[in-house]
C-alpha cells in the first residue's frame, strides 16, 4: 500500500473538524441543562416510588385522559363535517387545488349517501351514521380543523400518538405518566386496551428514552375480543404472596448493592420497578377487569347487549372503569376498519354501527358519575378522508382536514371550532395541528408543553418537539 493511501495529521483534523464540532456543541448542551435544571428532575421523580402521583405545574382542569382511536381514518364529510356544495356538485370534477394524498388518479366530486340532522340546544349537525353521538353533542367540542403531515397510515399513527411523523418517540400517554405520575400505585400509569400492532405498533405505546415506567401496559390487542383481553402474567397460582414478597425483597437488595458500585442504573431500576408493580397488580387489576358486578343499565348504555357493539363497548366501560381507579391515560382502539378506498357505504355504516353507542355510553357515563368535568376525552382518526371518489365508491387518505372530538376536562361544550374548505379537503379556518391538540391537552392536565421536556441525546426533548400552540378558543 502506497503512502497516498495514508491521511496526514493535518488532513485528518481538517477532515474530521465537524465531528469535533459536533462534540463540543453537544457538550454544551449537556452543560447548559444542567445549568438550567432540566435533566431529568425536573418534574422530581422519585427513584423508589416513580409512579407516585405529581402536583402540575399550574391548576388544572382535567386529572386523566381517555383517548379513543378509530383506527384508518374516518371520513369528516360523512360523519361530522357537513358539506352542502359537495351534495350540489356531485360527479362533477374537482377543479380545485389538489392536495398530495396517496393515490391517483382521483375521480369526480362525491356527496355523502347519509343525511345530516341538527341535534341538541346547540343544533350541531352529525351524520345518521352517528345518532347516538348526536344526542350527546351539547357536552362534545367538535374540532373541524385539524390537520396532520403525512397521508400514510404508519407515519400518521405515529405523528397523532408522539408527535413525530418519523421517528421513534414515547407516546403521549408516556409523556403525560412521565409528567404527573398516577393516582393509583396499584395500577399502571398508562393502560391502551386491544392497540393495534399495525401502522408502527408498539411504538405507538412506547416510552422510547423515556424511563420505563411510563411504557403503555397492553391489555389484548386488536385481533383479541375485549372481553378475552387480560393483562398478561399478573396471576402467580404457583408462588404463594408472602413467597414473592420475600423474592422481591431479595432482588431489590441485590439491586441496590449493585447500584452502590455503579451509581445510577435507570434500567435496573425500571426492571425492579415493574417487578413491584406486576406484584401489586395482583390484586387490583383482575378486579377491574371484572365486569359482572355492574349493573344491567349501564351494560345496557355501553350496547354490551347487542354483539355488534359488545366488543367495543367493553373497551369502551373498561376505560371508565380503569379511569375511575386513578389510572392517568387509557387509550381504547377500534381496529384497522376505516380505511375505505371502496365499499364506504357498506364499510362506514358497519364501522358506526360498531362504536357509536359504546363512545355516546362513555360521554354519558363519565357524565353522570361527575367525572366528566376532570376527565378529557379525545376521539379521532389519524386523517380524514378526500371529497373526491376513488373507484365507484371510496375516498382516499387526506390528512389536510379531518375532524378530531374533544369532551370534558375544561374544554367548551356543545361548539364547532375551525372548518374545512367548501368541499372537505383543506382546513382552512382555525386550523389546528396534531401539534396544536398535544400542547392543549398538556395545557388542560396543568403541564406546559413547552417545559415537559426529557434530556436525551444531547439535547431535550418534548412531545411538541418545537411545535405547537395552546388552543385557547375551546378552553372553558
Amino acid at each position: 500500500m502506497s503512502n497516498s493511501n495514508f491521511l496526514s495529521r493535518r488532513e485528518l483534523l481538517r477532515a474530521s473538524a465537524l465531528g469535533f464540532g459536533n462534540l463540543a456543541f453537544l457538550g454544551l448542551m449537556a452543560e447548559q441543562a444542567i445549568a438550567n435544571g432540566t435533566l431529568r428532575d425536573e418534574f422530581h421523580i422519585d427513584p423508589k416510588n416513580p409512579l407516585k402521583p405529581r402536583p402540575p405545574q399550574y391548576p388544572a382542569t382535567a386529572k386523566r385522559v381517555i383517548f379513543v382511536f378509530l383506527h384508518g381514518g374516518p371520513s369528516q364529510v360523512d360523519t361530522f363535517d357537513p358539506k352542502p356544495l359537495l351534495t350540489r356538485d356531485h360527479g362533477k370534477p374537482f377543479t380545485g387545488e389538489m392536495p398530495r394524498i396517496v393515490s391517483s388518479p382521483t375521480g369526480n366530486l362525491l356527496k355523502s349517501p347519509w343525511e345530516f340532522k341538527h341535534y341538541g340546544e346547540s343544533g350541531i349537525e352529525v351524520s345518521d351514521l352517528f345518532p347516538h353521538v348526536g344526542s350527546c353533542v351539547d357536552d362534545l367540542c367538535f374540532i373541524n380543523s385539524m390537520h396532520g403531515s403525512n397521508s400514510r397510515h404508519g407515519a400518521a399513527l405515529l405523528e397523532l400518538h408522539t408527535g413525530s411523523d418519523t421517528f421513534v418517540r414515547p407516546a403521549m400517554g408516556s409523556w403525560v405518566t412521565y409528567g404527573l405520575g398516577t393516582e393509583n400505585q396499584n395500577l399502571p400509569g398508562f393502560i391502551t386496551i386491544c392497540p393495534t400492532l399495525s401502522h408502527g405498533g408498539v411504538n405507538n405505546w412506547s416510552s422510547a428514552f423515556l424511563p420505563a415506567f411510563t411504557q403503555g401496559t397492553p391489555i389484548g390487542n386488536s385481533s383479541i375480543q375485549a372481553g378475552n383481553a387480560k393483562i398478561p402474567f399478573i396471576q402467580n397460582s404457583e408462588t404463594p404472596t408472602e413467597v414473592q414478597q420475600l423474592e422481591l425483597e431479595f432482588l431489590r437488595g441485590m439491586s441496590q448493592e449493585q447500584l452502590a458500585h455503579l451509581g445510577v442504573d435507570p434500567a435496573l431500576e425500571g426492571r425492579i420497578n415493574s417487578f413491584e408493580l406486576a406484584f401489586r397488580m395482583q390484586l387490583a387489576a383482575p378486579e377491574l377487569q371484572e365486569i359482572t358486578q355492574e349493573t344491567d343499565a349501564t351494560k345496557k348504555l355501553y350496547g354490551l347487549d347487542d354483539p355488534k357493539t359488545q366488543n367495543f363497548g367493553h373497551q369502551c366501560l373498561l376505560a371508565r372503569r380503569f379511569s375511575e381507579k386513578g389510572v392517568r391515560f387509557v387509550q381504547v382502539t377500534h381496529s384497522y376498519k376505516w380505511d375505505q378506498h371502496s365499499d364506504l357505504r357498506r364499510d362506514h355504516a358497519s364501522n358506526a354501527a360498531e362504536v357509536d353507542k359504546p363512545i355516546a355510553g362513555l360521554i354519558k357515563d363519565l357524565k353522570s358519575r361527575g367525572m366528566l368535568k376532570d376527565t378529557l376525552v379525545i376521539i379521532s382518526g389519524e386523517f380524514g378522508r378526500t371529497p373526491v371518489a376513488q373507484g365507484d365508491d371510496g375516498r382516499d387518505h387526506n390528512p389536510h382536514g379531518f375532524t378530531t372530538i374533544l369532551a370534558g376536562g375544561g374544554v367548551k361544550a356543545g361548539i364547532k371550532y375551525g372548518a374545512t374548505d367548501d368541499y372537505g379537503f383543506f382546513a382552512v379556518k382555525d386550523k389546528v395541528h396534531v401539534h396544536d391538540l398535544h400542547a392543549t391537552m398538556l395545557h388542560l392536565l396543568g403541564i406546559d408543553h413547552t417545559k415537559l421536556t426529557y434530556f436525551h441525546g444531547g439535547r431535550n426533548y418534548r412531545l411538541t418537539d418545537v411545535h405547537g400552540e395552546i388552543v385557547d378558543d375551546i378552553l372553558a
